[in-house]
């Protein structure tokens, strides 16, 4: 496709990760975005964990549209993840990187309320009106720019205000900003002349902006005389001797498009208010209205665009958040582990989500009593990480001398106790000794299977409670005798639970027959199989739970683990 020059005069607001920004003009299509000029770029972005060929810009009839042309971490859209999405004004576009490029599109159609004042003055006849009316066009044109400047948010804003005001000759004026629940809360406090207010000291007339926000409409008032009964009545209105109010909501405009009819512009999400008044009455012509209705739709693009900015700036917060998380609860589990006199080991945890709520430890606990431990914690997310984190500390604290039953009892207590963690546990916690003395509890967790002489047994055959679920509960130890080269095959419920496109479950016989026959294959090709068969059976497919996997070898024989 050639190059169009100035298509529309739409833009990108482009924030480094230094901070630093820059306004980039969309003027071809399609508009190219990625690492590195040399291959075409018209938006070059210097990081290298960003695509050469990461994404385009396309002009259309129903406006521009993002494609993803490959970027290895996906493409965003107001935090969303797209593959192609049409833009609108204040989108804010993201890579799916921490510290990275952040930009912000701005499309000119904001502007169309100019022309259609320009067309209709130039009709005008009066020498008089067209003056004035040029003054207040001057007004509008000047915050018009700021919104494609680079000055601070509060400063575009209070001169929006500042202009109003003066378009309207008004005593004071209000930019008020919603919540998520809806309620104002007054952003910008101005009287005339740019003086800033205290915004405790204006009371707006609460029924002008209950008006405004039923209907979903300018409530302009010129002469409260003759104004609505209710109007005249309220109560800061009279006790504020107020002449005149005018009350704007300001709203999100999106542009619905169908194949049969033209592109329409709807209401979307409310934003806030800009409440004017005076205690004299005053008179609008069509120009003042028109120039009101464009200051306040460049009051409703710049305030979006601020929220969207921080709504990104939020989420890569949170998601910075939890990579510390992750990172936390990685280094906590453990890599690679010791060598044990009297068995070898090996385990993995991968979780759904940034952060899982699996569990598994080996560490000793005397020269010849070792603990094993396996645990899966309720929920997921951070919540579940903390518990997994204040088991892990439990546990390592135990002395040689420590009643495992009494640990799960008093964690069981200390968790039914606090019920408004609203978390428990499935566990399993054996303590292996070395001669092959295997003493256990089975707190709710599916069962470990057994690997003997080729064949798969379950270690336990009765359920129980998990930890923290029921106060009553009180956990009874088992035992069990392991023989030389028997195998320990404890894991979470994110094994056999995991589920294929179909929705069907992997399941204890698969995993059964995944570990059949295989007594004499080593413990690290063991688990790749487990994990293999896993993978090939559900297909690609989402998993919602946390996958964990841990094989103990009793070899009382050996020195070190098997590889």
């Amino acid at each position: 496709m050639p190059d169009i020059e100035d298509i529309t005069g739409a833009e990108l607001a482009v924030t480094a990760p230094d901070k630093s920004s820059r306004t980039v003009r969309i003027t071809t299509s399609p508009f190219l975005i990625g690492r590195g000029l040399d291959i075409g770029n018209h938006l070059a972005l210097d990081d290298p964990r960003i695509s050469r060929q990461c994404a385009a810009i396309v002009s259309e009839a129903s406006g521009f549209i993002l494609e993803d042309r490959g970027h290895r971490r996906g493409l965003f859209v107001n935090g969303k993840r797209i593959d192609r999405a049409t833009l609108a004004n204040g989108d804010v576009i993201s890579f799916g990187l921490d510290q990275s490029y952040e930009i912000v599109f701005r499309s000119s159609s904001v502007n169309q309320p100019i022309q259609n004042m320009l067309t209709m003055m130039g009709t005008t006849t009066s020498t008089h009106s067209t003056s004035a009316g040029l003054n207040k066009l001057t007004l509008l044109l000047e915050a018009t720019s700021l919104l494609h400047s680079d000055l601070p948010l509060e400063s575009v804003l209070g001169t929006m205000l500042d202009h109003a005001i003066s378009v309207t000759h008004a005593d004071r004026g209000l930019l008020m900003e919603a919540d998520p629940s809806g309620s104002l809360r007054v952003r910008l406090a101005r009287g005339s002349h740019g003086v800033s207010l205290n915004a405790g000291d204006v009371t707006p007339s609460q029924t002008a902006l209950r008006h405004a926000m039923q209907q979903k409409k300018c409530i302009i008032t010129e002469d409260l005389n003759v104004a609505d009964h209710v109007l005249q009545a309220a109560q800061s209105i009279v006790s504020q001797s107020l002449r005149a109010v005018i009350a704007i909501p300001l709203y999100v405009v999106s542009r619905s498009i169908s194949a049969d009819s033209p592109a329409v512009s709807e209401a979307g999400q409310f934003l806030g208010m800009i409440y004017l008044d005076s205690r004299r009455p005053t008179a609008f012509s069509r120009l003042d209205r028109q120039i009101l209705d464009a200051l306040a739709l460049q009051a409703a693009s710049i305030l979006d665009s601020a929220r969207l900015v921080e709504q990104e700036r939020q989420r890569q917060k949170l998601e910075q958040e939890l990579n510390i998380a992750r990172d936390i609860q990685q280094a906590l589990i453990p890599h690679g582990f010791r060598d044990f006199p009297y068995f070898a080991v090996t385990g993995i945890h991968t979780p759904c989500n940034a952060v899982g709520g699996d569990y598994f430890d080996v560490f000793p606990l005397s020269e010849d009593r070792s603990v094993i431990v396996v645990a899966d914690v309720s929920g997921k997310g951070i919540g579940a990480a903390l518990l997994t984190t204040m088991l892990q500390g439990a546990f390592s604290s135990m002395t040689p001398g420590t009643d495992p039953v009494q640990v799960l009892n008093q964690l069981n207590r200390f968790l039914c106790d606090h019920a408004q963690v609203g978390r428990y546990a499935t566990m399993f916690f054996g303590v292996l000794n070395r001669q092959g003395h295997l003493l256990f509890i089975n707190a709710g967790h599916p069962s470990p299977l057994l690997l003997r002489s080729g064949k798969v047994s379950s270690l336990v055959s009765e359920g129980s409670f998990p930890v923290g679920l029921v106060p009553e509960a009180s956990f009874d130890a088992k035992t069990v005798q392991l023989l030389p080269g028997d195998t320990l095959v404890s894991f979470s419920d994110g094994v056999t639970e995991a589920m294929d496109p179909d929705e069907q479950l992997f399941g204890d016989d698969r995993l059964c027959d995944t570990l059949v026959g295989k007594e004499n294959v080593s413990l690290n090709v063991l688990q790749a199989e487990i994990l293999s068969s896993v993978h090939t059976f559900t297909r690609g497919a989402n998993q919602n739970d946390d996958i964990t996997v841990l094989l103990v070898r009793y070899q009382p024989e050996s020195s070190s683990p098997s590889s």
